[in-house]
């Protein structure tokens, strides 16, 4: 007997293959995502601003930053704090300034363990946020408060994601046993 948590694309690991395709299958997050709140809002506009992902890991930030480009036509670019640094932040602002002017599309540059930046390397976004170069969205586990340092956060919204909760994980195991 075949075990359906298992089969089909073996491949990729089973939480990739429940990642949500759209933006109302996010688990756990309604108060941000939901139609009436922040998130659900700066889409409904069209408005998006660079804002800040505070959260457990596993909670859906990388998710949430994914499914808004998508929703937004803004190209995605990811980069990891722990793997990049200033020379690599360079590179991603200028494909976004190219981008920008060349093919009049914007950039949501996602940055993962935003937190691990020192505080003159969070300066550097500084110019390239107020300009609109790129949309920043950070994504961290820690306060932001303590973490971050103060200018950036006067450029970005926080919004605090939520722990799953028991009834979170019984609704992606019954996605997945339709996976």
């Amino acid at each position: 007997m075949e075990d359906t948590l298992f089969s089909g694309d073996v491949k990729r690991p089973l939480a990739d293959r429940l990642r949500p395709r759209k933006l109302e299958e996010v688990v756990g997050q309604n108060h941000l995502t939901g139609d009436d709140a922040p998130i659900g809002r700066m889409l409904k506009s069209g408005k998006i601003t660079s804002f800040i992902l505070w959260g457990p890991p596993g909670c859906g930030k990388t998710t949430i930053a994914r499914l808004i480009a998508e929703y937004t036509n803004l190209y995605f670019e990811q980069i990891s704090a722990v793997f990049s640094g200033v020379a690599d932040l360079k590179k991603v602002f200028q494909y976004a300034k190219e981008r920008r002017s060349g093919q009049g599309k914007g950039t949501l540059l996602f940055v993962d363990e935003i937190h691990r930046f020192n505080k003159s390397q969070q300066d550097g976004f500084l110019p390239y946020v107020e300009d609109g170069t790129v949309i920043l969205v950070g994504a961290t586990t820690e306060n932001p408060s303590f973490e971050l340092n103060s200018a950036l956060l006067s450029r970005c919204q926080v919004f605090v994601l939520n722990r799953l909760t028991p009834d979170n994980f019984e609704e992606l195991l019954q996605r997945a046993e339709k996976e």
